[in-house]
């Protein structure tokens, strides 16, 4: 539900902008993924997890964030 949610909102964003939201909700999206991997199946993470989640939260960060002209 919460997804469709999400995406039904971003028709309602400008389109320059919809996809850097998109881009948060991907890292947010990972993140939460793994807090379950940890805390509902009670596996921790390892360092490839972890890893690949830097690496996307990095990226979407640089999405979001970076210097626009």
């Amino acid at each position: 539900m919460g997804l469709m949610l999400f995406a039904w909102l971003l028709t309602l964003v400008d389109s320059d902008y919809a996809g850097r939201a998109y881009a948060a909700y991907g890292g947010v999206y990972i993140l939460t993924s793994l807090l379950w991997l940890w805390v509902v199946e009670q596996r921790m993470p390892d360092r490839w997890d972890v890893a690949g989640a830097t690496i996307c939260l990095v990226g979407a960060g640089v999405i979001l964030f970076g210097p626009r002209g």
